[in-house]
């Protein structure tokens, strides 16, 4: 049987309308930053947790804007099924950096992001659900 990771995961995108994706140590998968939902906590309050931990950077919930729950295989582990709170999040060309768990950080076009390996709920979930939302609002 599948046991269920519970995350909170960001679409970060900067002014140019890149996003921001981040690379674990010892892993190949590039993913939202975000991470597990600790108990009694918020998807909004694990979120703020994460990115300060992750990326050091610091928002308010009054930033994050709900995109929806999202769910996918794991990319790290197997067996696993990631649900994930997925909220939108802008940010100016914030000094991001990678601390904590983080090897590698890189932004990416979401309509074009070239030849990257990407966890399984990023390319296959949250990127087509923002292209086809901006295709709606530009059309």
């Amino acid at each position: 049987m599948m046991k269920t990771i519970r995350i909170s995961a960001a679409l970060l995108l900067r002014g140019d309308g890149h996003t921001l994706l981040v690379r674990k140590h010892g892993t190949t998968a590039f993913m939202q930053p975000g991470g597990k939902i600790e108990p009694g906590e918020t998807p909004e309050q694990a979120l703020m947790r994460e990115l300060f931990e992750e990326i050091s950077v610091i928002v308010t919930a009054v930033e994050l804007e709900f995109l929806g729950q999202f769910q996918a295989p794991a990319a790290n582990e197997p067996d696993h099924l990631v649900v994930a709170e997925v909220f939108l999040l802008h940010v100016k060309d914030a000094d991001i950096k990678a601390t904590a768990e983080i090897e590698e950080v890189r932004w990416i076009s979401p309509s074009e992001p070239g030849e990257i390996i990407m966890a399984p709920l990023t390319e296959r979930h949250i990127l087509p659900f923002y292209r086809q939302r901006q295709s709606r609002v530009a059309g």
